[in-house]
């Protein structure tokens, strides 16, 4: 499984693109950005897009969603709490399309040869979800480097949060951490030197 990281936009969303390298078919995870950016990876590349999976709905991480689509013909895969039509804030601009697909916690995919395990992690929105495939996990806004996201947005909640972090920081062993923005981790990194990781697992 190789996995590339693409900063995209004015807020540096990092996009992965993870691809089988055996079948060179991939899902794109949390397009927020510059669609070209992303496409002419795959193209340069000769890689398929088999699936988009969106950690959450907020514009940053959406904004590219719909060129990707259209230009890859890949479903869309959203928690449904975080579709615009149920949620009354512009920072939620995506409605899921007639071909796409919402995923809950416990979900499991198999995609592009690769399996893909949803794990439900609200807090900075309803909707937001952990996606962890074979030893990573592509946290979105809810698990950064030495913080959290942010809870103090619409449809954020702190309690919850702290629940979702609790949740992820019991998962066994180690995992790679690969988060919405800034620089990737590690899981043990986190639990001993997080403040809200540690936080979290003392509830």
């Amino acid at each position: 499984m190789l996995i590339k990281t693409l900063p995209v936009g004015d807020l540096e969303t990092n996009c992965y693109v993870v691809t089988n390298e055996n079948t060179l078919e991939s899902v794109v995870i949390d397009p927020g950005d510059e669609s070209n950016t992303i496409l002419d990876y795959l193209e340069d590349n000769h890689l398929t897009c088999k699936a988009i999976f969106l950690t959450h709905g907020h514009y940053d991480h959406v904004g590219a969603v719909e060129a990707v689509q259209e230009e890859t013909g890949a479903p869309v895969y959203m928690n449904a709490k975080d579709d615009a039509k149920n949620m009354q804030s512009s920072r939620f601009p995506f409605t899921l399309p007639e071909n796409g697909f919402p995923f809950d916690d416990g979900d499991h995919l198999t995609v592009a040869g690769i399996d893909f395990s949803i794990l439900s992690t609200p807090g900075h929105t309803p909707g937001s979800v952990c996606i962890q495939a074979e030893d990573v996990l592509f946290t979105g806004d809810t698990l950064f480097r030495g913080s959290c996201g942010r809870t103090d947005l619409p449809g954020g909640d702190m309690d919850e949060m702290m629940a979702s972090l609790k949740k992820i920081c019991s998962l066994e062993g180690d995992y790679e951490v690969y988060p919405g923005h800034m620089d990737c981790s590690s899981l043990i990194r986190e639990r001993n030197f997080n403040y809200y990781c540690r936080a979290a697992m003392q509830q």
